[in-house]
């Protein structure tokens, strides 16, 4: 079964449905008031990485946005977050956005993203256990929920502690 999810780039006109998307995907607004402050970070936003996904009646259903992060040195992109409407949930909406911002990474030469999700949900993307690679983050999070991935084999994954964008506050 095919789904008519249209993924493209967010406008500033999406900013209201982004919000909405958030809301209702999250228990609490953190992930909307997140996604609000790095869009204000001009060092962490990209355009093209914050996606939406339209149903058939262009109705904005999901959003994800990879943003500027650092590990050690090394740039990457940080996968934070990735939020479909409860409606549409289970059906593709998701993978369809992450599949669409890590081939958009790719195309802008990025080589590095981590995430900090569900164990089984994101390595279907490629995404491993980041400690494999040495790679940590200053708090406390469950090993196998940060995970990371290199878009391009040239450019293995540094060793080092992921340094987030300010707006998220680690």
């Amino acid at each position: 079964m095919t789904h008519p999810w249209l993924v493209r780039a967010e406008t500033e006109a999406d900013a209201a449905a982004v919000r909405t998307v958030d809301l209702a995907a999250f228990p609490t607004a953190e992930e909307a008031d997140l996604v609000e402050a790095l869009r204000a970070d001009p060092g962490a936003w990209f355009g093209d990485l914050a996606l939406v996904a339209e149903d058939g009646r262009g109705a904005v259903v999901g959003h994800t946005v990879l943003t500027r992060c650092h590990i050690d040195a090394a740039p990457a992109l940080a996968l934070a977050p990735v939020a479909v409407l409860p409606g549409h949930q289970d059906q593709g909406v998701g993978a369809a956005l992450v599949r669409a911002a890590l081939a958009a990474a790719g195309r802008r030469g990025e080589h590095h993203v981590v995430v900090l999700g569900h164990p089984s949900y994101y390595p279907r993307f490629g995404f491993s256990r980041a400690s494999l690679y040495g790679i940590r983050v200053g708090f406390d999070v469950p090993d196998e929920a940060l995970m990371a991935l290199t878009l391009d084999p040239q450019h293995p994954l540094p060793a080092g502690t992921v340094r987030y964008a300010a707006a998220f506050g680690v």
